[in-house]
């Protein structure tokens, strides 16, 4: 089977468009870098599918987020992917909830979408209520309540994969099929988290619409990436000021940073401090105006 991929289809003479999603390495590589419980593993999991469903969804150059932050058992969860088909994500969490629900999971809060263009375009943000039971339910009245679309989404998430499937009512669908939506509706109702995390599109679509004509695209592959760097600690680090900076210095001998995305460890001493504060003053002072 294909895995960290993304599939767009359509189930044609209804005017009903789909995207599939599997990822197993990229899901292994985001559990690598924290020991998460299970009951986080699942919300997180099926947050890591919805939101690679929704950057197929959503045309955007730049980067999509999903963010919970929260008072209840999960204080925050968020997932970044890109435009160029990478993914990041953490949960930090509390106590172990009294249900899945997403209000025991995360309290009060609202769960938010985020995008930031590459360049420099305005910055898109929506915001999705958490009175839904789940993750599925909570997108599904995103997409009614800003696009104006029926959309539906299947949300499955295990210790080895994770994956999704989404069906969208497009404009106009009653032209061609007055009972396509519902019906299609209806048929991807009756998968099962087993089926989803374990089967192939070709066979999971065959299983769902045998008997409708259907449409699957080239897939497009998806794996994990952190975006932090030497360049953007140091870029941070020069942020502060030279004499915030020096302070820290004084009081820790070193400028320590940990990315809580991949664990990855930035250790800067005072040499590197000195280098950092020195060359920004040389291309400042060698800039032409």
């Amino acid at each position: 089977m294909q895995t960290d991929n993304l599939h767009r289809f359509l189930i044609d003479n209804t005017n009903v468009r789909g995207e599939w999603v599997h990822l197993d390495e990229t899901w292994q590589q985001l559990l690598a870098c924290a020991d998460y419980p299970a009951w986080v593993k699942k919300i997180l999991g099926e947050a890591l599918a919805a939101t690679m469903l929704l950057s197929a969804t959503l045309k955007y150059n730049g980067t999509l987020s999903l963010q919970v932050a929260g008072t209840g058992a999960i204080n925050l969860l968020l997932i970044q992917a890109t435009s160029e088909g990478t993914v990041r994500g953490l949960a930090r969490y509390k106590q172990e909830p009294a249900s899945e629900k997403l209000q025991d999971l995360f309290g009060d809060g609202h769960l938010v979408i985020t995008i930031e263009p590459n360049d420099m375009g305005e910055r898109y943000q929506g915001v999705v209520s958490l009175a839904s039971d789940t993750l599925s339910e909570a997108l599904a009245n995103y997409f009614e309540q800003s696009e104006q679309l029926p959309t539906r989404l299947w949300l499955a998430s295990g210790d080895n994969s994770v994956a999704g499937l989404l069906l969208q009512k497009l404009p106009n669908a009653e032209h061609e099929d007055e009972d396509g939506w519902n019906r299609c509706v209806q048929l991807a109702d009756t998968v099962t988290d087993g089926e989803l995390l374990s089967l192939d599109i070709e066979t999971l679509l065959h299983r769902l619409f045998h008997e409708e004509d259907l449409r699957i695209f080239e897939g497009d592959a998806i794996k994990f990436q952190c975006s932090c760097s030497q360049d953007k600690i140091e870029a941070m680090v020069h942020s502060l000021g030279q004499e915030e900076a020096e302070k820290i210095l004084g009081e820790q001998q070193e400028i320590a940073v940990d990315c809580e995305f991949c664990n990855r460890h930035y250790q800067l001493d005072a040499i590197d401090v000195k280098r950092i504060f020195t060359e920004n003053a040389v291309n400042s002072d060698t800039t032409v105006h």
